[in-house]
């Protein structure tokens, strides 16, 4: 049995997009996957491409409790049933959320994306944690360069400045046992979310009361058709499942990790103080 064999990972978010592809890699590797999906027929199409050491989990929607639950259980049975020895990575990459200035942002929505993101990520650490520990392995965290604020996602970039914090802080108090906790700084990346932008925008601004679309609608209308420029160019998701990839092989992994078209500019303007990456911000707005 090679050292991947005998390793296993949990990949949440794996319906689409990034978490298919990190999946996906992983089993072609040679890693266990337990790869989550919260719609049967997302499970079914991951159970359907025949990697036999790909076993998808579902129903895992993290804002529920009992799913969290359940998931537990069903790994614990599987690596029972295979004679694995804990979980050699976490790596957490569920999450959604449109775009909306914060004056138009849907509440329910926004709450459902801070549950699963932030909440439900917790909720995942501290149920597998243990494996994790067992089996002396590693934290994954799929993120957006959160630290700096971009108008209109702040639904989507709030939750990962709270993932951020997060997975900082588990850096530290995992110190003991020697637990990575490892960020993959994604920019922009070609996933069906990333690619529906002119969409949601005309979407939220119908939904939205017309005094307030008004205000709104010129610049938003703007910004969309500058992302529409932006998703050319964005990165294939098989390229963040090649740098997980690494950071999971990695005796010892760095704790931060960028990959996607402009991660590397926005990782620039997050080392700048915060006043002057502001100023250059609302410069360009």
């Amino acid at each position: 049995m090679s050292e991947q064999d005998s390793r296993a990972v949990l990949i949440t978010g794996c319906s689409s997009g990034i978490g298919r592809a990190v999946a996906v890699r992983l089993a072609e590797a040679g890693y266990v996957v337990f790869a989550s999906a919260r719609k049967e027929r997302d499970a079914e199409e991951l159970r359907n491409l025949g990697q036999p050491s790909l076993f998808p989990i579902w129903p895992l929607d993290l804002t529920v409790a009992e799913h969290i639950a359940s998931a537990k259980a069903a790994v614990l049975n599987e690596l029972a049933r295979r004679r694995m020895r804990g979980l050699f990575a976490l790596v957490s990459n569920a999450g959604a959320g449109t775009p909306a200035p914060v004056e138009m942002m849907n509440l329910e929505e926004l709450r459902t994306e801070l549950g699963a993101r932030v909440v439900g990520s917790v909720a995942m650490v501290q149920a597998f944690l243990p494996l994790i520990r067992e089996a002396e392995g590693r934290l994954v965290w799929i993120v957006t360069p959160a630290i700096i604020p971009t108008p209109y996602v702040a639904s989507i970039h709030s939750s990962d400045f709270a993932v951020n914090c997060i997975a900082r802080t588990l850096e530290i108090e995992l110190k003991p046992w020697r637990i990575p906790s490892v960020m993959i700084r994604c920019g922009g990346i070609k996933t069906p979310a990333g690619l529906r932008t002119t969409s949601d925008v005309e979407a939220n601004l119908s939904k939205a009361p017309p005094d307030r679309s008004r205000l709104y609608e010129d610049r938003f209308r703007a910004w969309a058709k500058d992302m529409a420029e932006f998703d050319k160019k964005r990165t294939e998701p098989e390229a963040v499942a090649e740098v997980v990839l690494r950071a999971i092989r990695a005796e010892k992994p760095r704790r931060r990790y960028s990959i996607g078209h402009m991660a590397w500019a926005a990782a620039f303007l997050e080392a700048l103080p915060q006043s002057v990456a502001d100023t250059v911000l609302k410069a360009r707005f």
